[in-house]
Formats: C-alpha cells, structure tokens, sequence
C-alpha cells in the first residue's frame, strides 16, 4: 500500500505514538507484507525467528519490538506490539468508508458495463467497459475491474484476509488494505470469493475463467488465460503462472508458486511449488503419472502377499 505523500519518520512514529531510530525526515512512502516491500515501506516483525530476515528485506522502515542494531540506510520503528501498530496505520489510511446506496457515487463504471439488480459496487471500485455484473455481487471498496469481464450472481470480491494473530483473549484480525484487480475479459463464476491483499493486491490475470465455488485468497496473483474448476481453495500468497489448468477441490497451501501450463487434476493437495509443464495429482502431490503407478503397485499388494505365501 502506498501512501497518497511522502511522510517522515517522525510523523508515521507519532500516527502510533512510538519511539523511533533513524533520521527524523528519513522518507516513508508506504507500508507492505514481506514478500511485497520496497524501497520506502514499512515492515513488521515481531517474533525473533524473523528478525533478520525483516532488517535484511527491501524495506527501509522496520516496525519491530526490540531495539536492535539499525541496518545502514533504514530507520525502526520501535513498538511494544508491532501487530497492533501495522493495524493502526492500516486504519489511518485506509479507514473502512461506510456506503448507504447500491453503488457508490465514487464508484466508476465504463460504457455497456451491465449491473443486474441487487448488486452492491462499493467506494472508489473502477469497472471497465463491456462488463457483465450479475444479481447479487458484492464489489468491495477499491476494486479494479478491467473490460469484458464476466460475474456471476454471488460472488464477492474484496473481502478481509485470514489472517490472524493468536493472543490470550482469542484471534487478533490483520486489517486488509490491499485490493483485488480483475483484469480484462476475465470469466468468474457464481459464488466465488476472493479477498483483497492484505496491503497489495490479489491479482487475476487476463482471460482468466473460474468456475463456480472458488476461493481465491489474499495477495495470491494469478496468471493470464488459466482454468481452475469448482471448488477449488487457493491460499494467500500463491503465484499461479500463465495457462495453468486447476480442476476442483483442488487445495493449495500458502506461499507457493505453480508453474506455467502445469495441470493439476481434481482433489489434489498442492502442498509445495511445482514446476510448469506438468501433470500432477495426489496429496502430498506429485507427477501424475509416478502418482498413479504408485496407485496401481498398491492394488497388487494383495497377490504379492499371496505369492509369498
């Protein structure tokens, strides 16, 4: 998420009522997840395990619970919850905007986009032309809808990650600041949600058809012309290159990358990267053809045992 100026350290450190390392200008354009930052954002970390790993990222800024060495060229931000403080300046930024009508008058929609009843288009949601928006879709605020795009009744787009943080009272949520690009002459079916990032965007590539009944979760960017079938869940932060072929109840875990043309058939696990090009099944899953000789060798398992005998 990038910020509409360049703020200095020093006012972000008062947005959260911290104490800060760094020079008092030092420049802060944005706020990012990890795997997303650059130059000028912020981070957070606030367990030991990835200390290092936060200090040593692109970003510049590091909203961190210990006082550490500061790494040359970048500033902390020093917070007794850095979880909590990401959340206020989430928050600041980008406040939830309440809405009383069916589609906002911030909303922009393009020349022959077709809006059935009982769709609801949220705050600043741009839509192309030539789009067709079923009965009953729930646009979220901030969503970007290329040309020739395709919704059925149903489904949302833009809803919070699942992202949460385990404390003694019970489940902290990640505020989501993020969006959910549709690029142009996407196919999406009825039912399907996909959340917004959680600071950056969930991303659906052009030419892109989904079926009925898929999740799709936050920041997950998915490629151009791939096919995935229904009941399908894709986790948060999944990279899915160009021409992949998903059949249903396929699930993925998170944070992993499928590569291009790779085919995945129906009920498998993906629960690593994968290479492009491939056929794949199973759960842990593998190569389809190792997977379905496996199968077969274990219904001779009956008559090896009766020659052993």
């Amino acid at each position: 998420m990038k910020f509409p100026k360049v703020y200095s350290l020093e006012e972000i450190a008062t947005i959260i009522g911290c104490e800060y390392v760094g020079d008092t200008n030092f420049p802060v354009t944005g706020m990012n997840e990890i795997h997303v930052v650059g130059s000028g954002d912020i981070v957070f970390v606030d367990h030991p395990k990835y200390y290092d790993k936060a200090l040593n990222s692109a970003a510049t800024i590091i909203l961190i619970n210990k006082n550490v060495d500061c790494p040359e060229g970048k500033a902390l931000l020093i917070s007794e919850d850095p979880f909590r403080d990401f959340n206020k300046l989430t928050n600041y930024f980008k406040p939830f905007q309440f809405s009383n009508v069916s589609i906002a008058t911030s909303a922009t929609v393009g020349e022959g986009t077709i809006i059935q009843p009982n769709t609801f288009i949220g705050n600043h949601v741009v839509i192309g032309k030539n789009c067709l928006i079923h009965s009953n879709v729930s646009i979220y605020d901030h969503t970007v809808i290329g040309d020739n795009v395709i919704i059925h009744a149903g489904t949302v787009l833009g809803a919070d990650a699942f992202y949460y943080k385990k404390r003694a009272e019970g489940f902290d949520q990640l505020l989501s600041g993020g969006r959910v690009v549709i690029q142009d002459n996407v196919g999406i079916g009825a039912l399907c949600t996909i959340d917004k990032g959680v600071t950056g965007d969930t991303t659906i590539g052009e030419g892109t058809k989904i079926d009925n009944q898929v999740h799709v979760g936050h920041d997950t960017v998915i490629g151009k012309k791939c096919l995935i079938a229904s009941q399908t869940g894709i986790a948060g932060c999944v990279i899915i290159e160009d021409e992949v072929t998903i059949w249903g109840q396929v699930g993925t875990t998170s944070g992993i990358t499928i590569g291009a043309k790779a085919v995945i058939m129906g009920q498998t696990g993906v629960t690593k990267s994968v290479e492009g090009g491939k056929s794949y099944f199973g759960t842990p899953i593998e190569e389809s053809r190792e997977k379905l000789k496996q199968l077969a060798n274990i219904k001779k398992i009956p008559e090896i045992l009766k020659k052993i005998k």
